[in-house]
């Protein structure tokens, strides 16, 4: 595989973040600097992280980018929650 861009789960992470895009244009404006801007980084954290950790020299850095990437699915998954609250 020549770049993190082949990766199926990068180009599932791209659909993620304008899947969330879309939710959130719906969203109260006072939500705006809150809710919202959190939720759009969380969301491109995850394929900016997977595109960084591919880019590592070693496996356990690699892995590390990994696990944030993941991280930053949890934190979104837990503000999408919250929204429906």
């Amino acid at each position: 595989m020549k770049s993190y861009i082949e990766l199926d789960v990068w180009k599932e992470a791209r659909k993620l973040v304008s899947e969330i895009y879309n939710v959130i244009k719906d969203f109260p404006s006072e939500e705006l600097y809150g809710r919202v801007s959190q939720m759009r980084r969380c969301a491109i954290s995850v394929p900016s992280n997977i595109a960084e950790g591919y880019g590592r020299r070693t496996a356990t850095d690699t892995m590390r980018f990994l696990f944030i990437a993941r991280g930053s699915l949890f934190e979104l998954e837990t503000q999408l929650y919250l929204s429906l609250d």
